[in-house]
């Protein structure tokens, strides 16, 4: 067990007051904090369309908590759900899907799951369960396949078998439509909204040739859509203008977008999106709105060449709520609506890869309070989290670890 016990240096936080708006979020009260965590130097010297959008004062969690390794005997884990009676599902970046109890037993791999393309940046990505699953066992994941043209982002959805050996009736119920021979960029989370339709979040696939795709109405790369869970387009998704724009988006202007989460009190959308040579972003998702990128970013190219006309604001186009540079690779993502660590309540924690560490971020009125780096120490790339109905938040890495973390 890996004991974390936090000291309070710079700040303390009080409680949460609810906000029943639901443009804003509920509000934190911080003191006075310390320096940003972030200490490297920008790749870029363009600056914040507001204060607070980067660098944000640092935080630090007074309650004791601990972290445990439940178990470092996964395979490249990419996406991990909590089931009703306490164990883990854990999608395995190769293609395989195993449940793990609390006591770290990893069970065999589940059959009857399409073939996946688990080239580079692809394979058998996010997933959740189905709202009335201790009901109906459906369970709804994202992957990369090989299809005519090239590899697209999909989603599929199947039944689990009783027994849990496997899925039943596994049925691809989209398909990104413009593929691609790139094997990255696939984005890939999927959760349900509270009108019982799912929200896919779809990458731009990277390449030059793709990259504007973001910017058409008329393909799905580089977008978040929202769709039945039959695969059609949701009754009520926003209408975009232009030739043969697509029912099923829900908003553009999309990178790499790999975590998505919904607010506990106000319910709206967020997602995490990694951007190029610095810009990476957390933004506040609105129906109908282009995020911008190719066109703005806080980015540039890895050798360094601005990207585009090298611009971060444009008219039409919104701003990210946070972003970072140098980049963090943020991943995975979940709100904390637990109660055992109350300082936590609405705040967001990201899955952070190339910055190996969990993201903590404190909000008032949409804007980022505070930032902290929790589990910095342990050296993984941390991929994915999620909060169990026991108000644990549980964290998967590409090395194999899956964590709990919890009040002390």
């Amino acid at each position: 067990m890996i004991i974390k016990k936090s000291i309070f240096l710079f700040v303390a936080l009080a409680a949460f007051s609810s906000c029943s708006n639901n443009d804003s979020d509920d509000d934190v009260n911080v003191g006075p904090t310390g320096p940003p965590v972030e200490t490297k130097p920008a790749n870029t010297t363009y600056q914040p369309a507001f204060s607070g959008q980067t660098r944000a004062g640092s935080i630090q969690t007074t309650t004791e908590y601990e972290s445990k390794i439940i178990t470092n005997g996964l395979s490249a884990p990419w996406g991990v759900a909590y089931l009703p009676d306490g164990r883990l599902l854990v999608t395995e970046k190769g293609g395989s899907m195993k449940i793990v109890t609390q006591a770290g037993v990893v069970g065999p791999a589940i059959t009857g799951i399409p073939t996946v393309n688990p080239a580079d940046q692809g394979g058998l990505l996010g997933l959740c369960l189905d709202p009335a699953f201790e009901t109906n066992r459906m369970i709804y994941w994202v992957f990369s396949e090989v299809v005519s043209g090239g590899n697209i982002t999909a989603v599929a959805k199947g039944r689990l078998a009783n027994n849990d050996a496997s899925i039943e009736n596994a049925t691809v119920i989209y398909r990104s439509n413009t593929p691609n021979s790139s094997t990255l960029h696939y984005g890939g989370r999927v959760l349900f909204d509270k009108t019982g339709n799912l929200f896919v979040s779809i990458g731009e696939r990277s390449v030059l040739q793709t990259r504007p795709l973001a910017q058409a109405v008329n393909s799905s790369l580089g977008k978040v859509i929202r769709i039945t869970t039959s695969g059609q387009a949701a009754s009520g998704n926003p209408t975009f203008s232009g030739s043969g724009a697509l029912p099923e988006l829900y908003t553009i202007g999309h990178r790499n977008p790999q975590g998505l989460a919904i607010h506990p009190t106000t319910g709206e959308l967020w997602e995490s999106e990694h951007g190029p040579r610095g810009g990476d972003e957390i933004n506040r998702i609105k129906a109908g709105t282009n995020y911008g990128w190719p066109t703005i970013t806080y980015g540039i190219e890895y050798g360094g060449a601005k990207i585009g006309d090298g611009i971060t604001q444009k008219e039409g186009m919104e701003q990210p709520v946070y972003y970072w540079d140098p980049v963090v690779s943020p991943s995975g993502m979940t709100f904390y609506a637990g109660k055992r660590i109350p300082e936590w309540q609405n705040n967001l924690f990201i899955g952070s890869l190339s910055g190996t560490h969990i993201v903590r971020l404190a909000f008032k009125d949409n804007k980022v309070a505070g930032e902290e780096r929790l589990l910095a120490g342990e050296g993984q790339r941390f991929r994915d989290i999620t909060q169990g109905k026991d108000e644990a938040l549980y964290a998967v890495t590409d090395q194999g670890r899956l964590y709990r973390i919890d009040k002390k």
